[in-house]
């Protein structure tokens, strides 16, 4: 299992969701620990649960960790399934970072695929929805 420090580079949720995205990928367990630990808030937030939670649905993965504050997080991907998504992210998070976190899984994925990303934020820190629309 490979073990990730995710107090290092920028210290934030990037390292969580590109992580889920490369297991995903590569059907590769992982151990995230330390994570946000340079933030203010340090710990997994709602926003990250949603990321998490995507990943464990579209790669039928199981996940130890995942809840408010947690400061480490364990995650074993299954199979990769295409399907019909629905991810609501509330609060203060961006849809486009779910969307980052699933996307290039789901492409390598036996079919095509429905997502509905609902209730997130333009959020300064994230690709704005147009940015990958390409508009």
């Amino acid at each position: 299992m490979i073990t990730i420090d995710g107090s290092q580079s920028e210290g934030g949720g990037q390292i969580l969701r590109s992580a889920l995205t490369l297991s995903l990928i590569t059907q590769q367990p992982f151990k995230v620990i330390n994570i946000r630990a340079g933030r203010s808030k340090p710990g997994l937030m709602r926003q990250h649960l949603i990321a998490v939670d995507a990943a464990v649905q579209v790669g039928a993965g199981k996940v130890d960790g995942a809840c408010m504050g947690s400061s480490e997080l364990m995650f074993t991907p299954g199979k990769v399934q295409s399907g019909t998504y629905n991810f609501a992210v509330g609060t203060a998070g961006s849809v486009t970072l779910v969307l980052q976190t699933i996307l290039p899984a789901l492409l390598l994925a036996n079919g095509g695929s429905k997502l509905v990303l609902e209730r997130g934020t333009h959020n300064p820190f994230a690709p704005p929805w147009d940015f990958l629309a390409g508009s």
